[in-house]
């Protein structure tokens, strides 16, 4: 008579069968390897450029040097230092400003309705003139728009 073997079951008394679900083995895989791809893919920081930012309080940047401030009113006249002065006249105290052996800082402050025009072209004027230690003062002014 043969003999019948039974075999124990694997999956426990109340399971008859393998579980039904999903196998989430590639699933990682796929992941691992698109996060690997992701690393290689982004550049490597080579160079660093640093910025100082303003953190919002007032401070003179260097208190013991001379200070040089060209103001535009709202009709557009051009002061050099308080005094009224033609484009000629602020190219000639600019010149003599940044041939002095430690330059002055030349503090720019147009009027809250002084043109466009008029303040670019006195700052190009002081670009020309040769100036390298130049400021914009009074912005923080006009931070409301009215």
């Amino acid at each position: 008579m043969p003999r019948t073997v039974t075999r124990p079951n694997k999956y426990g008394p109340q399971h008859s069968g393998p579980q039904p679900g999903m196998n989430v083995t590639p699933f990682i895989d796929v992941l691992l390897v698109l996060l690997v791809m992701m690393i290689l893919a982004i550049p490597i920081q080579t160079h660093q450029t640093t910025v100082d930012l303003p953190d919002g309080t007032q401070r003179s940047i260097h208190p013991v040097l001379a200070e040089n401030t060209v103001f535009i009113d709202a009709s557009d006249q051009i002061f050099w230092n308080g005094s009224s002065v033609t484009n000629d006249q602020l190219r000639a105290q600019i010149t003599a400003a940044s041939a002095m052996e430690e330059e002055p800082l030349l503090r720019f402050e147009p009027a809250g309705l002084a043109s466009y025009n008029a303040s670019a072209q006195a700052i190009t004027l002081i670009k020309e003139s040769g100036a390298t230690r130049f400021a914009f003062v009074g912005n923080e002014r006009y931070r409301a728009l009215d």
